[in-house]
């Protein structure tokens, strides 16, 4: 969001490339030509959720190849997101881990993002693991974030934790982590819709990261109560065994506005991200989140 001439907001939009996944996946459209498309949808910039180079091209070299389609396509280059596990990823050496993400980071700059996401852990649920609880497992998820965003705030590049995962999702446990770890290049990628993963109220959780955020994901799900008979197609389980299913921004239960609203008035003035991962035509679906997305512009002018 910018700020205007005559004090109100005016909303810079961006679609994370997860949306559209559906249409690679098919084979429908290369990775390169989801940026025409974000154009063609009506948006401002993208944010690359992971990239995948074609056979026999450096991962850096493809990132490049992206920056210079985005620029060629007038689309701002927002995010970069990708996977880790502080916990048990690279063979549970963190060093290991650390040093890979570290990379990924110099993926970000040649992308031309200016802010990567990555994730604390994997979330598995379940299964046994060394670390039965998140006061055990802080001390080491606060060290990994640290030496990740110290070495990415040399290269002009803000790194993020977001509300994703399960083990990590909910805002109390973000919170901890952001002020463990204490550096001004570190923040929160708030997605106003993954707290109900960890059945957490998005207006609460959203209240107590604002302070935070430094990139803003928009996502919708519908909500089913687990007190009854598990969906038979589309959704998944919460960590309190409720259910969800991914929505088309405006048609669930997630309260958009009201969660837009907080943002601003916490001071966030970046684009606003939709991220759409429901069961709905993938074009049409973010197109329809767009107007959603438009539409709270203008009630929060």
């Amino acid at each position: 969001m910018i700020k205007n001439w005559k004090g109100s907001f005016i909303m810079k939009f961006a679609l994370s490339s997860y949306s559209l996944s559906s249409l690679v996946n098919k084979g429908e459209l290369t990775e390169k030509e989801l940026i025409p498309l974000t154009k063609e949808l009506g948006f401002d910039g993208i944010e690359f959720a992971e990239i995948h180079a074609p056979e026999g091209t450096e991962k850096l070299c493809w990132a490049k190849e992206l920056k210079e389609e985005c620029e060629k396509n007038g689309l701002t280059v927002t995010q970069y997101s990708v996977g880790a596990d502080l916990l048990y990823g690279s063979d549970g050496d963190l060093n290991k881990e650390i040093e890979r993400l570290k990379k990924e980071v110099d993926v970000a700059l040649a992308l031309g993002a200016s802010g990567m996401r990555h994730d604390a852990t994997g979330g598995f649920r379940g299964e046994e693991r060394k670390y039965k609880g998140f006061p055990e497992a802080l001390p080491r998820i606060i060290e990994g974030y640290r030496a990740v965003t110290e070495y990415a705030a040399k290269k002009g590049i803000k790194t993020m934790i977001e509300n994703h995962g399960y083990f990590c999702q909910d805002s109390e446990r973000v919170e901890k982590i952001v002020t463990g770890v204490k550096n001004p290049n570190f923040g929160v990628q708030l997605d106003i819709g993954n707290f109900l993963c960890a059945d957490e109220d998005p207006v609460t959780a959203t209240s107590r990261l604002a302070p935070y955020i430094s990139y803003l994901h928009a996502k919708d799900f519908h909500i089913k109560s687990g007190n009854g008979f598990a969906p038979c197609d589309g959704f998944f389980k919460t960590r309190g065994g409720n259910y969800l299913r991914g929505a088309v921004l405006g048609h669930g239960d997630v309260p958009v506005y009201q969660c837009l609203s907080i943002a601003k008035a916490a001071g966030y003035d970046g684009f606003v991200t939709l991220e759409f991962e429901g069961c709905e035509d993938a074009r049409l679906a973010c197109k329809w989140g767009l107007n959603t997305l438009k539409k709270a512009e203008g009630l929060l002018k």
